[in-house]
């Protein structure tokens, strides 16, 4: 597998980048699933570049927990914690909890607009029972919350938080009526969102976020080969 090159518009692009974005990728959607062995000698031949941006990929798959690099031993894709989990939905429930207050104060119609446009296709993706294409709607949602919010910064916070959620989600999400839930939810948080009403809508983000309890129990029954705890 080669690279895609360069164009104009990514010139800052490395390979390490590349390497770290599509292993990441396979992690998340678990094409690569916990305890799979990875190789710097057989990831350079199939991405077609040297060992040192693949040695810089697995180091930043590390940083993130995404892999475990072990000197003198393989490196393997790290197991799902439950700790980590527990307390990323403890960080974004205090963080989102805050944009929904910013957001009544501060969303303006265009943001509104970009959100209905999300839940649009977010109903197309349940529709079509299209659960990573939901996985992406339910990204940007959350996004667009923190835009509406005029706190775009907050988001990476958020990002970094889901990140040790991701693959529970995709498991959970797996299973077509779950998320059609949590496109439930989305359209209530909206709803109040367009009512200016903070309470209402920290009520219903906080519902939202506790619904992760249930995922976590749910496919750590189903998966408990995937967990470390």
């Amino acid at each position: 597998m080669n690279l895609p090159s360069s164009g104009r518009d990514d010139v800052r692009r490395t390979n390490a980048d590349d390497v770290f974005g599509v292993l990441r990728d396979e992690i998340v959607s678990l094409d690569l699933i916990p305890g799979t062995k990875l190789s710097e000698a057989d990831l350079a031949r199939r991405f077609g570049v040297s060992r040192q941006p693949v040695r810089e990929a697995l180091i930043r798959l590390n940083h993130q927990r995404l892999v475990l690099v072990r000197p003198q031993q393989a490196t393997v894709v790290c197991k799902i914690s439950a700790k980590d989990i527990l307390h990323s939905r403890f960080v974004r429930i205090a963080v989102e909890v805050e944009v929904a207050r910013l957001a009544c104060r501060n969303v303006t119609d265009r943001d509104l607009n970009a959100l209905q446009h999300n839940l649009d296709k977010q109903e197309k993706a349940v529709e079509a029972t299209d659960y990573r294409r939901f996985h992406t709607l339910d990204y940007r949602f959350h996004r667009l919350l923190c835009i509406a919010a005029r706190a775009e910064l907050i988001y990476r916070t958020v990002a970094e938080s889901k990140q040790y959620v991701e693959r529970i989600c995709l498991l959970e999400l797996a299973i077509p009526e779950r998320f059609a839930t949590t496109y439930q939810d989305h359209k209530a948080i909206f709803a109040a969102l367009v009512e200016r009403n903070s309470c209402e809508m920290e009520a219903l983000l906080r519902v939202h976020l506790a619904r992760l309890n249930g995922t976590l129990q749910s496919v750590r029954a189903q998966n408990p080969e995937f967990f470390d705890d």
